[in-house]
This record gives structure tokens, C-alpha cells and sequence, in this order.
């Protein structure tokens, strides 16, 4: 079926549009360098990571990936995630990632959370590391498009929870390093959000990083 699929509609490079190829080599570089610090208006309390800047093949794929359906990106920028991952991480301790949260209207429309999907192929290629989806939106969140930095952080104002049930559990190592990862950074609102929830169960991140950063 993949292969009629490709001679009726040929499969494109989510990053330049090359056709054959669902992410080519030249756009996997452009996400393949040392992740990049970064400083979002609202500061979330720990160090921002990204491993390229919101334009280009990065942000493309990342609206692809959330907006066009292109499941099949997941595998690519959570290789990506587990590069950037690896140049961040303490050699001696577990990984913990948490994907940042996403609004359940807008994941039903995706088909799933395209960040939750990323973060699990990224521990997949990571040795001693765990994902596990602990954050979640509450209703009356809105889409934060077209938000100024004020009114994002006012939109998601104690409105990111963990899930009710899942405490930071013994599964987790007391000495875990834990990441928040996320596909996009703009003004930290999320991030910040996120970082204080997973604070109230005792599990302080100690770092988040990200596809790309506006």
C-alpha cells in the first residue's frame, strides 16, 4: 500500500519538499548540531535547550508534523531529540523525559500527540532512559496562536496538571535526570507551566529542550 501510495502521491521531504523521501539528509543536519541555550521571555526556572531555530527545514516539519499529519516524521525528530539528548544528559544517570502537554481537542485532531510520539522514539534509541506522559492541559486552555507573551502565560495559568493517579512513582529513580521536551519554544508560558507541575511531585527538571525555538 506504501509503495501505491508513493506512485500516486510520492512521498516528500517534510524540511525542502525533495521528492522520494520523507526527511532527507541535508534537513536531518540542520537539526544534528549541539543543542543551542536558549532564554524565552518567561523563564521557566532551568536551563532551555533547542536544537535549531523556529524557520527552515525545522519548522516545517514541525508543522507538518502537527498540522499535516506526517506521522512518519516522529521517527526522524525523535532522533533528532535523542542526538541532542545525548550531548545534554549526565553520563551516570537514569533519563526521565516528560512531553510537554497538549490540549486533548487539539491531539484528537492531530491523531495523537505528535511530542508524545517523538519522546518515545528518542528514549527507544537512548540506554538507561524512560518517557512516561505526566502533564496534561485542563479544559479552557486556548490555542495560544496568536497570543502575546502576557496573555500565554495568563491562558495556562495553573491549567497544567499532572494526571490525577500518577504521583511521581517508584519506578522513577530518585536520581533521575529529568528533561521536559517539547516540539516548539516561544515564550516558555508551557514550559514554565510544566516545570512548576511536575515540582508540587517532586520531580524538579532540570532541564527542557526542543525541536526548534522562535
Amino acid at each position: 500500500m506504501r509503495t501505491l501510495l508513493d506512485l500516486i502521491l510520492p512521498a516528500s521531504c517534510a524540511g525542502c519538499r525533495a521528492v522520494g523521501v520523507g526527511w532527507c539528509a541535508e534537513c536531518a543536519a540542520a537539526l544534528a548540531g549541539p543543542p543551542t541555550r536558549v532564554w524565552p521571555r518567561t523563564d521557566p526556572g532551568v536551563p532551555c535547550w533547542a536544537l535549531g531555530p523556529y524557520a527552515g527545514p525545522g519548522r516545517r516539519a514541525v508543522l507538518a508534523a502537527k498540522e499535516q499529519g506526517r506521522r512518519d516524521l516522529a521517527e526522524p525528530l525523535g532522533l533528532a531529540l535523542a542526538g541532542g539528548l545525548a550531548r545534554l544528559r549526565a553520563r551516570d544517570r537514569p533519563l526521565l523525559l516528560v512531553p510537554a502537554p497538549s490540549r486533548t481537542v487539539a491531539a484528537r485532531r492531530r491523531g495523537g500527540d505528535p511530542v508524545l510520539r517523538m519522546a518515545r522514539v528518542a528514549t527507544s534509541w537512548l540506554p538507561d532512559s524512560q518517557m512516561i506522559s505526566l502533564l496534561r492541559v485542563w479544559w479552557g486552555v486556548r490555542d495560544s496562536v496568536g497570543l502575546t507573551p502576557g496573555e500565554r502565560v495568563h491562558n495556562l495559568g495553573g491549567r497544567v496538571t499532572t494526571l490525577p493517579g500518577r504521583p511521581a512513582t517508584p519506578e522513577i529513580p530518585e536520581n533521575a535526570e529529568v528533561v521536559l521536551v517539547d516540539d516548539v519554544l516561544t515564550t516558555g508560558a508551557t514550559a514554565g507551566e510544566s516545570v512548576r507541575a511536575l515540582a508540587r511531585i517532586g520531580l524538579r527538571p532540570h532541564a527542557v529542550l526542543v525541536i526548534c525555538a522562535a
